[in-house]
Parts: structure tokens; sequence; C-alpha cells
């Protein structure tokens, strides 16, 4: 691939940032080196250190997100910056700007509208907390299943996109569950996913990660949960109705083998669990096929409504989109 984007095509760099001094300025200096014509936007979201000031002598646009929450920032990012390839990359200095050109050039060529720099790829060579690790692959695999899919990194902070996508994709996420909501929505709504391979890099001295193993993985597992439940949901609710059915088989065979045998039921008590279970599940199954029969034909006006705007800003803008890197 090309190094140097072409000039016709806008690009801008969106770096979200909590108390990120030590690291920010290089950010900001090597992105700036790798793409001298970007136009790098510093979204500072409260923080009570230097990195505004440090932002802002290297170079930097300055932006304020108020509203605590990384997906927050993103969302205003989104909504506020004009351009054509949008980089989004953490401000801690842990992922490598000689990367960008891997993941925009995708962009530029239209074969992608969402890059995934992706730390757990086989060709990549990073420094991954072990625990960030296994948390990581526990939610690819409940997500590759789900969508059948081979992705590798689901939680990664460095992401290409293009103007469509940016502009198209609704978001919910206040926090750091931000990235899955990307990445689910991006796949259900039918946009180009692809994934190249990143190193990533140990924090510098000093500097501290804002992640909270326990509190954000429940978000992320929360807002995985709530996406299935309104993207798929017959596969969650489906899930959901068979560990019942199947946990009240349990009881239910112990039921059935002593009326077998005897002729009788003595355990009233398990004979109920068995039952309620099971109604239980196929109750919640049966919700599940109706929210699916919903969700479908919300899809389907979803996608229309998707190809009528595009089509208003493919004739509003022409077609600049496959540019050529």
């Amino acid at each position: 691939m090309a190094r140097c984007p072409s000039a016709q095509s806008r690009i801008a760099i969106l770096i979200p940032c909590h108390n990120e001094e030590k690291t920010i300025a290089s950010v900001v200096r090597d992105f700036r080196s790798e793409l001298p014509h970007a136009e790098i936007y510093v979204y500072d979201n409260n923080s009570t250190d230097r990195t505004v000031e440090e932002a802002r002598r290297a170079g930097a646009l300055i932006r304020f997100e108020r509203r605590q929450g990384k997906g927050n920032v993103v969302r205003s990012m989104f909504r506020e910056v004009e351009a054509d390839v949008y980089v989004l990359v953490d401000g801690d200095g842990t992922y490598p700007p000689e990367s960008v050109h891997d993941l925009i050039a995708p962009v530029l060529e239209d074969e992608a509208d969402m890059v995934i720099g992706s730390r757990l790829h086989a060709q990549s060579e990073s420094r991954f907390n072990p625990i960030n690790r296994m948390g990581n692959r526990l939610f690819l695999l409940l997500l590759n299943t789900v969508f059948r899919v081979q992705l590798t990194d689901l939680l990664s902070g460095y992401r290409a996109f293009s103007r469509r996508f940016v502009k198209g994709l609704p978001l919910l996420s206040r926090g750091f569950e931000i990235e899955t909501e990307l990445t689910v929505k991006g796949l259900e709504r039918g946009y180009r996913v692809m994934e190249v391979p990143v190193d990533l890099s140990p924090r510098p001295e000093g500097s501290s990660s804002k992640i909270r193993i326990f509190r954000d993985g429940m978000l992320i597992f929360n807002t995985i949960f709530a996406l299935l439940r309104d993207y798929k949901p017959m596969t969650a609710f489906g899930m959901a109705g068979l560990i019942l059915v199947l946990a009240g088989l349990l009881p239910g065979a112990v039921v059935v083998e002593e009326f077998i045998s005897t002729g009788y039921i003595q355990r009233v008590p398990s004979a109920i669990l068995a039952v309620g279970l099971v109604l239980s599940g196929l109750i919640v199954a049966f919700v599940g096929l109706i929210l699916h029969t919903i969700a479908r034909r919300f899809q389907e006006l979803d996608r229309q409504l998707q190809g009528i705007s595009e089509a208003i800003h493919g004739d509003r803008g022409g077609d600049d989109r496959g540019v050529d890197v």
C-alpha cells in the first residue's frame, strides 16, 4: 500500500483524552508527522492536569466534552467533525502512529467502512495485560459465534472509519463499551469491517489506565447482551429459553423415572419446578420469536433508509469516496 493519501481526501485524527498530559503531545506530533495534511482533534473529557495545554502546544485542535465517558466523547466527535476518513486513537501513546497508513488505505480505496487495528492479530507483537487478553477473547468468542465472523480484537481503540459509517451509525454508549457497540452495530447494519495487525506498546512510566476491569467488563457484557437483545432477539432469547428448558429437564427426569418405577409422583416440588422451568423456557423462546419478527421488519426499514441517505449524500457530494491512495 502507498504511504501517502491523496490530498483530495479530508482526514481527521480523533483523540479522546482524560488526563493524558504525559503522552498527548507526542501522540499529536507523531500523527502530524505521518499525516501532515490531516486535521488532528483532541477532545478533552474533564481533564484535571495539563492535557489541554500540551495538546494545544503540539498543534492539535481542541474541543471539549463535559459529559464524562469515552462513549460520550466519541458521539460528539462523530457528530461535530467533518471529514472523508476518520481515525480514532487513544491519547495514551500505546498505539503505533506509523500503522495509520494501513488503517486508512482500505477506507480510501472504498474497500472497508471500518478498519480495526487488532492488537491480538497473529501478526501482532503486543504487550498485553493477561487479564485484559482473557476478557477480550471471551467477548470475542460470543461475538464471533453469534455473527459468524472471525474478528480477533473487539476492544481496540485504534480504528479508521468512512464518512458514511460515522454519519450513519446511531450510538448510545457512554463509556468504554463504545468499541463493542461500534463493532456489533457495524456488523449488524452491513458495513464492511476489516482488521489490520498493530503492535500495542506499554504505557509510559507515570501514565495509568482509566479502565476498571470488573466495572468496565460488566458494562461491556451488558452492552453485548443489550445489542443481541435488540438486533439478534431470537439468538438471545432462544439461548435463554434453551437453558431454562434444559434446567427443567434435570428435576423432570427424576420425577419421570420415579413415576415409571412406582406409578406415583412423590416428589411434587421437583415436578412443579420442572414444569415451571420448561414452560418458562418455552415462553421466553416464543417471545424471542415474536421480537425477531418485529426486528426483521425494522431492519428492512433501516436498510431502506440507509440506502436513501447514501443516495442523497452521493448526489450532493459526488462520488469521491474511492480516492486512490
